[in-house]
């Protein structure tokens, strides 16, 4: 074994003690918590379910088979596997706690946003509303995640009940399906920021992450979807492939931000995309911009236009916080502990990848290509950016979602990737099977 193999075990070793220490240091302290098992959002519950042997299957079929077929797939098959997988992965995760328990009932408890759809009869009335019902004394206060976010989230679940689709069954499914396109989404700028050698190295973590075990159960799958695919799209026009894809990437990161307040963050993300085509940009000073700036104006205006005021909501929203279960949870506490979260979310392999990026990103190294270091080191610093903020104390193992899946391609970097892929499986199906996670 290699040095550097040795420092990426201890690297994982010292990932593991975090978690550890963050369960063993909020036992005392639980009540202030507000979380049932620290430091996620769970209780201690070993089971198993009908989702059990198709998540094992899952499990091993990637680790034996996915390095190799990520190698040699065709681009486009690759991508449509990867998603395949993922959804699997992520579906058979959540099946381990059965249908209702796992998938249907997530979207429809007293906090989420399946309990105001009947609110949301005339739409423009509500979103003009919305500001006057966000803080608790409020008549008539919004629910916790319908408070949380801007109304794009609430609006998605009022949209599908529309079309026909009602119910905690298809809410579920379309966050696990659509989430589920991350992966691709994260897949396709790696590549073309990156190469696609690395893309196809980081194929099996992005499929077998054990954020999954929270994307099945979180509207924050379906989020992390879409601030990825912004950011693929922004790839995509600034590295050549068409310049009109900056439109659409503008439109989808308006759409983030109106999804999730914390989201803004992935400014950090696309502003190291922007650094990483700067030479595109030189070729095409004009159009890009103005392209993504028209399509980012879509989203806000609309709902400007309609009646919501974003800023005036998110300040309210600070308060609602504060009012709520951020005023008691400590942030001595959860400012590390968070990080324990991300662990757990993003698995012990990720931890000697991100040691290994970050040190390619910091140090510059001239036999390093830094293009893959300097994005997920971008998505770490929005990251812990949000755990600063003090907006981000607690439940990050599915508020963090989105960041957690652009530090799932540092495991490119590693050698040895089945280990490391088994490691992350097993990580997975433990919490899952010994956990009765909260989302």
């Amino acid at each position: 074994m290699t040095r550097d193999q040795l420092r990426d075990l201890y690297t994982a070793a010292a990932a593991a003690l975090l978690v550890v220490v963050a369960a063993l240091a909020g036992r005392p302290i639980q009540d202030r918590l507000r979380v049932g098992w620290p430091p996620v959002l769970a209780t201690w519950d070993p089971h198993i379910g009908p989702g059990t042997p198709l998540a094992v299957l899952v499990a091993v079929a990637t680790v034996a088979y996915g390095p190799a077929l990520a190698a040699r797939l065709p681009w486009r098959g690759l991508l449509a596997s990867a998603w395949a997988t993922a959804t699997a992965w992520i579906l058979s995760l959540a099946l381990v706690d059965g249908w209702h328990r796992g998938i249907a009932e997530q979207l429809t408890t007293r906090n989420e946003y399946l309990q105001v759809i009947d609110r949301f009869d005339d739409i423009p009335a509500a979103l003009r509303d919305f500001t006057h019902h966000i803080l608790i004394d409020s008549p008539d206060n919004w629910p916790a995640h319908v408070a949380g976010h801007p109304p794009a989230a609430t609006l998605t679940f009022v949209l599908l009940d529309r079309l026909g689709l009602r119910g905690g069954g298809w809410a579920g499914m379309w966050c696990i399906v659509v989430g589920a396109t991350a992966c691709v989404a994260v897949l396709v700028a790696v590549r073309a920021l990156a190469g696609e050698g690395l893309a196809r190295r980081a194929a099996p973590f992005l499929v077998l992450a054990p954020a999954a075990v929270w994307m099945g159960t979180s509207a924050d799958a379906y989020f992390a979807a879409v601030a990825a695919w912004a950011v693929a799209l922004l790839a995509l026009a600034v590295t050549g492939r068409s310049v009109w894809f900056a439109g659409g990437s503008g439109l989808l990161f308006g759409l983030t931000c109106y999804l999730s307040y914390g989201l803004t963050l992935f400014a950090v993300v696309g502003a190291a995309v922007l650094w990483l085509g700067r030479r595109r940009l030189r070729e095409r000073p004009v159009a890009l911009p103005l392209l993504f700036l028209a399509g980012l104006a879509v989203v806000p205006t609309a709902f400007t236009v309609a009646g919501f005021d974003w800023w005036e909501a998110y300040r309210l929203l600070v308060t609602r916080y504060y009012q709520g279960a951020g005023g008691v949870r400590p942030y001595g506490y959860w400012v590390w502990a968070n990080l324990a979260c991300t662990v757990l979310i993003t698995g012990l392999a990720t931890a000697p990848a991100l040691r290994r990026t970050t040190s390619a990103a910091l140090l510059r190294r001239p036999d390093t290509d830094i293009r893959l270091p300097l994005l997920v080191t971008a998505a770490l610093l929005a990251l812990l950016t949000a755990d600063l903020s003090g907006m981000s104390k607690a439940e990050t193992e599915r508020i963090w979602l989105p960041f957690a899946m652009w530090l799932l391609p540092s495991c490119a970097l590693l050698p040895r990737p089945r280990v490391w892929l088994a490691a992350q499986a097993v990580l997975a199906l433990l919490i899952n099977h010994l956990l009765r996670t909260g989302w």
